[in-house]
């Protein structure tokens, strides 16, 4: 019976000793403290853009190249950047690719060269010394498979090249093994549902945050994680999510009635340029729809990166904003990002 005992105390000791020297995640390779995802379809950077950049020192900016969507039945590219000639010196840019998750129903062949091919020729054609690609995609369990095997293939592509692949990881792909990539920005927006007007935020809520946390323990690959620097205006008619409006004057009173902070109704019917939740056309904006302003506040975004830092403190070795557009940005005070910043 002593000798049980002695042979239980040994294996509670060696186990403890284990759990203690569990090896602490990688933090991402060539951190930077502060970095900027880029969000539109031409470079252009106006003075408080600019500013931003320099009064921050941020040294790395992750720029969205072009998309890949599927058209008359084959993945193609779309929304191609224009003006990266203007991109700021000494400044590193990570080309992203946002590939629609519709693409990897069909035929993919060949579509992990092509990508990388065409970043590279956009790359030499702007004098772009790039060491990396971004790969962006919301996969699912089903569609899964059909990414890691794009993105093995990718991989080979750009070690030829001498660079690194990473990929953005959303929320809910924490439960699923890591992607083939060298490591992954967590995306920490657009955590919830637009078509649910509960009065949580869809860009950033903690109760949409907090069941993923304990993903980050085991996660097996380096990660640095993105926050949000931007708000949406909601369009609903009857409860229904219709449209995000992207240039909606909200305090032009002849076309809207606030009627709480935050909180509008349409007074008249009128036809706008915005586009649909797809993207695909025109949305009408009725007389009785409401409109709700959704930003998360700069507290909870500080103590959303303080609540992951918890788990993975490595995590702030890189902290990433999305994303530098200084109609959004202003929002925020310097203070705000001063904090984010450093950690």
């Amino acid at each position: 019976m002593r000798l049980m005992l002695r042979y239980i105390l040994l294996l509670v000791v060696a186990v403890a000793t284990l759990a203690g020297c569990r090896r602490a995640p990688a933090a991402v390779p060539d951190a930077v403290p502060a970095a900027v995802y880029y969000w539109r379809t031409t470079m252009s950077l106006d003075s408080a853009e600019r500013d931003f950049l320099t009064r921050h020192d941020v040294g790395k900016m992750y720029v969205r190249f072009f998309d890949v969507v599927m058209r008359h039945g084959a993945a193609q590219p779309n929304a191609t950047i224009t003006g990266l000639d203007s991109v700021p010196a000494g400044i590193r840019v990570v080309p992203v690719v946002f590939i629609m998750e519709n693409c990897l129903s069909g035929d993919t062949t060949g579509l992990a060269a092509r990508v990388v091919q065409r970043v590279a020729q956009m790359c030499d054609t702007h004098g772009i010394n790039a060491d990396e690609l971004q790969i962006d995609c919301d996969w699912t369990l089903r569609s899964k498979r059909t990414l890691y095997d794009i993105l093995e293939r990718m991989r080979s592509h750009t070690r030829r090249l001498g660079w690194r692949l990473s990929a953005t990881i959303r929320l809910h792909q924490l439960a699923m093994d890591p992607p083939p990539v060298d490591y992954g920005v967590l995306m920490m927006y657009n955590t919830g549902d637009v078509r649910s007007a509960d009065g949580t935020n869809p860009i950033l809520d903690a109760s949409h945050v907090a069941p993923y946390l304990h993903y980050l323990d085991d996660y097996r690959l380096p990660l640095c994680a993105a926050y949000p620097c931007f708000g949406w205006q909601l369009l609903y008619q009857r409860g229904e999510f219709k449209a995000i409006l992207y240039s909606a004057n909200l305090d032009d009173t002849t076309m809207y009635r606030e009627v709480r902070p935050g909180r509008y109704i349409v007074v008249r019917r009128h036809a706008t340029p915005e586009y649909n939740s797809d993207r695909s056309g025109q949305a009408w904006i009725e007389a009785g729809d409401s409109v709700i302003v959704m930003r998360p506040s700069a507290d909870l975004i500080v103590a959303t990166r303080d609540r992951i830092a918890a788990h993975r403190p490595e995590m702030n070795a890189q902290i990433i904003l999305y994303s530098l557009n200084s109609q959004q940005m202003n929002h925020y005070n310097n203070t705000f990002y001063e904090t984010i910043y450093n950690p």
